[in-house]
């Protein structure tokens, strides 16, 4: 039962393109004396292949800021969009801490997922964070609520095999196999429109996206080492065609 709590925790995460995040606030002039202010906004995020969020911030964010003085954070993943009783639908509130990261293969990985960022990203005013999750509090719906430690998030460690092929694998996907990436968005999960892309692999799925739209497919085994994704990327293929 935990892992099923676990794994919509990863499904949810993995599945946003966007969060709101929480931080607290640092007390300045005439309110020096009081406890910080918590300060939420929408953020851009992707999420590594060990479960930690991916952040773009500029250095003049409030932010920004607030995490230069109290590193812990609060992100909100939201996946009730669209349902008519909002309350029945999933949400996690992920918590952790976040620090500045210069991994390029951490910053390729967001800007996969978020292409519009390519724009500023260089700017010497802004950086990526990465946030070491610490819980999560899943609400799946009416009664279906829970604390989960960062201990129980993942099942397996990532692949370190798959974390060092996923960019090969992603640009292969574009830019020989669009049709099938068309195939998994528009057959396995029923969206309209064209010009669906892979944005990441990871040993339990696939990242997609078009334009402000993201999703997610994930594979009926996971993989347990980077030779397994061609054959679970071509099953897909075939399952598509068969719907």
């Amino acid at each position: 039962m935990t892992d099923d709590f676990s794994r919509a925790v990863r499904d949810l995460l993995r599945g946003q393109d966007r969060a709101a995040l929480a931080t607290a606030l640092p007390v300045t002039g005439a309110a020096l004396g009081e406890s910080a202010w918590p300060y939420v906004s929408l953020v851009l995020v992707a999420v590594d292949h060990d479960l930690s969020p991916i952040l773009l911030m500029s250095d003049l964010a409030e932010h920004s800021r607030a995490v230069a003085s109290d590193p812990r954070v609060s992100l909100l993943f939201d996946g009730t969009g669209g349902l008519v009783r909002p309350l029945a639908g999933p949400r996690v509130s992920l918590l952790g801490r976040a620090a500045k990261t210069d991994d390029e293969r951490v910053k390729r990985r967001f800007l996969r997922r978020h292409q519009d960022a390519e724009t500023y990203a260089g700017f010497r005013d802004f950086n990526f964070y990465k946030v070491t999750p610490e819980r999560a509090h899943l609400v799946g719906g009416f009664g279906r609520i829970r604390w989960i430690d960062a201990a129980e998030l993942l099942v397996a460690a990532p692949l370190p095999d798959l974390v060092e092929s996923e960019e090969g694998i992603v640009g292969h996907m574009n830019e020989d196999h669009a049709d099938a990436v068309q195939l998994y968005a528009a057959k396995l999960l029923g969206l309209p429109g064209t010009g669906w892309t892979m944005t990441g692999i990871d040993a339990e799925g696939i990242d997609l996206k078009l334009a402000g739209q993201a999703a997610r497919v994930t594979f009926e085994v996971p993989l347990t080492a980077a030779s397994q994704a061609r054959k679970a990327l071509v099953s897909l293929v075939a399952k598509a065609r068969a719907v």
